[in-house]
């Protein structure tokens, strides 16, 4: 007997939001390249994804601009087994891990949101922490996904009322 892996629309899987972000080695570029890596996942189908939108750095200002997206992904993976996949894609793509924290990176992929499940795990923290106060997460998520509701019932258009939409652009 063979394992085939279902075609997309037999997934029937939990949606999961993931947030890109760039800003070495020709940002733009490692965003494209991650969604077609996103869209390869196992049991896995890449829903859609947002635009492209440049966004000043958090943290040190002495690096260049980020450029972000947010992808919605229907997936039968499980939380760590999709941060797995998530970090593999971040390393081939040459992600080095530092200790300096909000610093340059080729790569990013957070995930964001996993079905309507809250998750307090040593490697994994969902919804991701700072996501109602980050722009370049919000704005993209509203363009794909503008009715949410976190776990929490927190509504996402009230986010976005809310929010600074200072030094971010859609590209």
């Amino acid at each position: 007997m063979t394992d085939i892996a279902p075609s997309p629309s037999q997934l029937n899987g939990v949606i999961a939001f993931i947030g890109l972000g760039a800003n070495l080695n020709d940002p733009r570029q490692q965003l494209l390249t991650a969604l077609e890596s996103l869209a390869q996942l196992p049991n896995t189908r890449l829903v859609t994804h947002s635009s492209l939108y440049r966004s000043v750095p958090m943290g040190p200002q002495d690096q260049d601009d980020y450029i972000n997206a947010v992808a919605k992904l229907e997936t039968q993976l499980a939380p760590l087994p999709l941060l797995d996949a998530l970090q593999s894609i971040e390393n081939r793509q040459g992600r080095v891990r530092k200790e300096e924290r909000w610093g340059p990176r080729t790569l990013d992929l957070d995930l964001l949101l996993y079905n309507n499940s809250e998750i307090d795990h040593p490697r994994l923290t969902v919804p991701h922490y700072g996501i109602a106060a980050r722009n370049f997460v919000l704005l993209p998520l509203a363009e794909i996904a503008p009715q949410l509701v976190f776990p929490d019932g927190t509504r996402l258009p009230l986010l976005i009322e809310q929010l600074d939409q200072q030094g971010i652009e859609k590209l």
